[in-house]
């Protein structure tokens, strides 16, 4: 069975985001749509560096660091060689021509936007580690990983166990969310910031997700929120320091899920993010995850995102997931009768 994911990927296109007008008319009025290219000055009217535009994501480098690689930075042949590969792989013909590899592959290269570039030539995108991984999981993050609920997920992702339902199938699947922090995936690899004096709003291509956050005073407490108050987003706040934007966010849902391993509920996480521009035109991006429920010690990635001159569309995706039906009815095939709703987010 074709995983849910790959089953979904037919629905990223429907038409033009109409929220990115309204929101850039609140920026800019009456000016017209600019991708970061165009964007001429370095800082706003308001004199804090400028961020609004369209930013890529899309990487060939991995989250960890490959086992056995011992350096933290490719040299420039090294990295010409990756690319190349990279793109000459990134296509139908190198996934072959036969019915089989067709049917492997999912659809035509068209639809994905697999990374072809190294990101700020490193050899993994987490920093601060001897060996450019995750830290250790606490014991809580090691049973759950070695869980059967964590091999049951899996598996479902994987397409090799039939959900029972769609509790069973991940947030993605069902378009919701795809989570935070910023991390590439196999398409949508995108955000569009859009910023005024008092707020930014960092909009991702993937699942039309829209984060507007409040931008305030360097050093000033957000009042307090009721603990049990977590939407998907959980709450965030955001201050400059310096040129750097830090976004800082807690209260997350429970029932969101880490986009990374061992994907357990995002829940206990405290999220810090750092956005700046670069002087060679890219935007830094930055994450710092602290969650002692699952790691040993907090970790920090970084990515660096080139501007995109292309526009951002609409991820049509829950209006008729057509995937989902076909996930469900061929599961049904597979094993008929067995319809069991189990919940699939855990959290020690």
């Amino acid at each position: 069975m074709v995983s849910a994911r790959i089953a979904a990927v037919t629905l990223v296109c429907a038409g033009a985001v109409s929220a990115r007008v309204i929101t850039l008319t609140a920026q800019v009025p009456s000016a017209p749509r600019q991708t970061a290219r165009q964007v001429q000055a370095e800082r706003t009217p308001w004199g804090t560096p400028d961020l609004h535009g369209t930013w890529s994501f899309a990487t060939v480098t991995q989250l960890e660091r490959p086992k056995g690689v011992t350096k933290e930075y490719y040299t420039a042949e090294e990295i010409a060689a990756i690319e190349k590969k990279a793109t000459a792989e990134a296509t139908d013909e190198a996934r072959g021509a036969s019915a089989q590899a067709d049917v492997a592959g999912a659809y035509n290269d068209f639809w994905w936007d697999r990374g072809t570039r190294v990101s700020g030539q490193r050899t993994g995108l987490i920093v601060g580690t001897p060996d450019g991984r995750m830290p250790p999981l606490t014991p809580a993050g090691q049973k759950f990983a070695g869980s059967k609920d964590a091999a049951d997920i899996q598996a479902r992702r994987n397409g090799d166990q039939p959900p029972a339902g769609p509790e069973e199938t991940d947030l993605w699947d069902r378009c919701l969310t795809r989570g935070i922090p910023i991390v590439p995936g196999p398409y949508n690899n995108n955000i569009e910031i859009f910023q005024t004096a008092t707020h930014i709003v960092i909009h991702h291509e993937m699942i039309h997700d829209a984060r507007v956050v409040p931008i305030v005073p360097a050093g000033t407490k957000r009042p307090a929120v009721p603990a049990d108050f977590k939407p998907w987003f959980g709450v965030s706040q955001a201050s400059w320091q310096g040129d750097t934007l830090v976004v800082e966010t807690t209260n997350i849902s429970d029932k969101q899920e880490l986009p990374f391993a061992p994907r357990m509920s995002a829940g206990t996480m405290t999220l810090t993010e750092r956005f700046s521009r670069t002087p060679h035109g890219t935007l830094r991006y930055e994450f710092t995850v602290d969650d002692p429920t699952i790691y040993t010690k907090p970790w920090t990635a970084v990515l660096e995102m080139p501007p995109s001159d292309g526009a951002v569309f609409e991820y049509a995706c829950h209006e008729g997931n057509h995937a989902m039906e076909s996930i469900l009815r061929g599961a049904r095939q597979r094993d008929p009768g067995t319809y069991k709703p189990v919940p699939v987010q855990t959290t020690p």
